[in-house]
């Protein structure tokens, strides 16, 4: 992300539920960052020299837990006076002793099983923990609890609570309840959540302390050394006579700048403060032009190859290289971006918008001079492809990342500029890890009761064993989870609850997963929170609810694709499974069919081309034989009847 000033700041404060809420300064500052950039350094050591699995994400838990209390007030989201906190020199804002004590609790929770692990494991397995034992369980749970409310609020937490209610009381539920299970008592809950892998040290924490920081190390390297900057500025340089030019630079450079950001709010805040003054000189309204701004934001957690944290997971539970999970998202990315580019070619003749001059170098010339930055993110996929691992892939083009930054004297990667990369590189995770540790508790608590199969069996038998219904469901239910906990949590808790219902009807693992994946990143496009279209509207200044819709609109085709992988044959084409020919066809067909779903939702044809076009997109997104036919010829219709139209209208 490229670097923001203080009222972009403020903004990004305001409305990504991931960010940092103090600014250290001084001592402390300094000290964070020795602490976050030797993080990142042990991370990036330990691909290549590995630690014990639970011992290594214990490490990694005991040195960002204690962080997230020096990094995040108590009580974020409520705004304070800017100096509530900063010490009279004015150094920037210090802890309270409340955060300090927190601190000193975090360190000697997580720090005591890597004391003693075999003992500490022994009495895990073997279901005799010591008084002490239980006690520390209780208090990481609770610190974990806090550290989720101060990253990303009340909903999370009250979830996690509302689990463990459920895990100590569901004993007393009567036994011929299908939620109903033998009831655990706190010894049993403790051992569950603290002393394995099935609780806060299972796969979320896994991919935390693995992926996830490393990723966000590159992410870091690659900012530092100027290629936000570029992708921008190639982005400006790319578009530059049409009228749609504008809008299609802006969602150019949110799918360039999610190679570097995970985050669909920090994209947009980063790419609005640059494109809206384009945006707007070239004609766009305020809620169209929030609306891109959001639409291309989010694409950034839909982008190869970093992808968001739930793409990370996804690998980790279906036991592939993240090279295929990279081969499952490439199509819905295209049509994703195919669907903005063609809403903003109909809006520019809609709005009557004009070409912008921008005041930027060649396309030409800055390939040629900053080109470079492309090359650490296409060795990441080559070095997949020759069966590197994802850990030792990402590394290696962390380190070309590095060594090219000394062709550019601005970006050059300095001894300082170094150590705030990697410091950056931990400072960004600690949120992430927070929600992965504690999505460890809704996690073991459906492992230990047997939840999950349960309330997958209610699902199918609500749905009747209809799997269009049972589908529609898992939808509704992933955009409600997402309004309330950010994208990880709502995946995690989506596919241990939704997941097993998908596939209890037949759908394969990689189309439920992928299915619940863009579901759970698109609660963040859906109203009535849309982070990103708040973002987007307080900085065009537009009305918030109609920048929502705006943003709903330009993000539809995402909405409906993945439907496609669950309710037909040849759904799996689109996740880059089959046959390359059958691949090709059903590619062929869905970029049809988000064209057709640009037509419906495009303000400049008339209802009956517009119904035509709509029902036209649903047929074709059936990937079969007779529904593609139909389908096509539908679309012609709505074509015919729009050339009528547009004969008989005066210019």
């Amino acid at each position: 992300m490229t670097q923001l000033s203080s009222s972009e700041k403020e903004l990004l404060a305001a409305h990504e539920q991931e960010r940092p809420a103090r600014e250290l300064g001084g001592r402390l500052r300094l000290g964070v960052w020795i602490i976050g950039g030797l993080l990142s350094v042990y991370s990036l050591a330990v691909v290549f020299w590995p630690v014990e699995a639970l011992q290594h994400r214990m490490f990694f838990l005991a040195v960002t837990l204690p962080l997230v209390f020096v990094c995040y007030r108590s009580g974020y989201g409520r705004r304070r006076p800017a100096d509530a906190e900063a010490p009279p020199d004015g150094r920037g804002e210090w802890p309270t002793v409340t955060d300090w004590v927190l601190v000193a609790l975090s360190l000697a929770v997580t720090v005591y099983p890597l004391l003693d692990m075999d003992g500490f494991r022994d009495r895990g397995s073997g279901s005799a923990l010591t008084d002490l034992d239980i006690i520390m369980g209780i208090g990481l749970t609770l610190l974990l609890l806090e550290a989720v409310r101060r990253t990303v609020g009340w909903s999370l937490v009250i979830i996690c609570g509302l689990f463990l209610v459920y895990a100590y009381f569901g004993g007393y539920l009567p036994i011929s309840w299908p939620i109903g299970h033998r009831g655990f008592d706190l010894e049993q809950i403790v051992s569950q959540l603290y002393t394995g892998t099935e609780g806060f040290f299972g796969v979320p924490m896994q991919v935390a302390a693995s992926y996830i920081i490393l990723f966000t190390i590159y992410g870091a390297v690659l900012d530092y050394s100027g290629a936000s900057k570029f992708f921008i500025d190639l982005s400006f340089a790319a578009f530059r006579k049409s009228r749609a030019a504008p809008g299609r630079t802006v969602t150019t450079a949110g799918f360039l700048l999610g190679t570097v950001s995970g985050s669909g709010v920090a994209t947009t805040v980063s790419l609005g403060s640059v494109a809206w003054p384009v945006l707007r000189r070239a004609g766009y309204p305020k809620e169209p032009a929030g609306g891109i701004l959001a639409a291309s934001g989010i694409g950034a957690i839909l982008s190869p190859p970093t992808l968001g944290a739930a793409a990370f997971i996804i690998a980790e539970y279906l036991r592939v290289s993240y090279l295929e999970v990279l081969l499952y998202a490439t199509i819905p990315t295209l049509l994703y971006y195919l669907g903005i580019f063609l809403a903003i070619e109909i809006d520019s003749r809609r709005f009557g918008t004009q070409a912008v001059q921008v005041d930027a170098p060649k396309a030409s010339k800055l390939l040629l001079r900053f080109g470079y930055h492309f090359s650490s993110l296409i060795l990441i996929i080559v070095l997949m492809a020759l069966d590197r691992s994802a850990f030792q892939s990402v590394v290696i083009a962390t380190f070309i990342a590095f060594a090219l930054s000394f062709l550019d004297p601005e970006h050059r990667m300095t001894p300082k500029r170094t150590g705030q990369a990697l410091a950056k590189g931990t400072l960004e995770v600690l949120p992430v890890t927070a929600v992965c540790a504690a999505a460890g508790i809704i996690v073991g608590v459906i492992t230990q009761s047997g939840l999950g199969l349960n309330l997958s069996a209610i699902i199918v038998d609500v749905a009747a064993g209809s799997l269009v219904l049972t589908t529609l469901m898992s939808a509704i239910a992933v955009l409600l989870l997402g309004l309330a906990v950010p994208v990880t949590a709502s995946f995690i808790i989506a596919a241990v609850i939704i997941g097993p219902a998908l596939v209890t009807l037949g759908v394969a693992p990689a189309e439920t997963y992928m299915f619940i994946f863009y579901y759970a990143v698109l609660s963040e496009v859906s109203p009535p929170t849309a982070l990103s279209a708040v973002a987007a509207a307080a900085i065009t200044g537009g009305n918030t609810h109609k920048t929502m819709m705006m943003t709903w609109r330009y993000t539809l085709p995402a909405f409906l694709v993945p439907f496609a992988f669950v309710l037909t044959p040849n759904g799996s084409a689109l996740l880059f499974q089959g046959p390359i020919t059958t691949i090709l066809i059903m590619f062929l067909v869905s970029c049809l069919a988000v064209a057709a779903l640009a037509m419906a939702t495009g303000g400049a044809t008339g209802w009956t081309e517009r119904i035509l076009a709509a029902l036209a997109a649903v047929l074709l997104l059936f990937l079969q034989t007779p529904f593609i036919v139909a389908g096509l010829a539908v679309l012609a219709a709505a074509a015919a009847v729009h050339l009528i139209r547009r004969r008989r209208t005066p210019a």
